[in-house]
């Protein structure tokens, strides 16, 4: 799988998520950058990436994500094992 087929996947994840058809994700997305992108929002994002490509994500892996190219590099080395 490459990145921008999981960058696709996450925006719908997103869009889905926070209800809000008008998300455009880029590798350099922050919470920041989307209203609606909470802490609570975070968690149901986290709980929907890890059911839709079938991963675990521990909680060390999750508080260095700056943003979603490093989310999309987090998920790429989890589904490549």
């Amino acid at each position: 799988m490459e990145r921008s087929d999981i960058l696709i996947k996450l925006q719908d994840i997103f869009i889905n998520i926070l209800d809000n058809e008008g998300i455009e994700l880029l590798e350099n997305t922050t919470a920041n950058d989307i209203e609606e992108w909470d802490s609570l929002t975070h968690i149901q994002l986290i709980v929907e990436i890890e059911k839709e490509f079938f991963i675990r994500f521990n909680s060390k892996e999750i508080r260095k994500w700056n943003n979603i190219g490093e989310m999309i590099d987090s998920i790429l080395e989890k589904i490549k094992k």
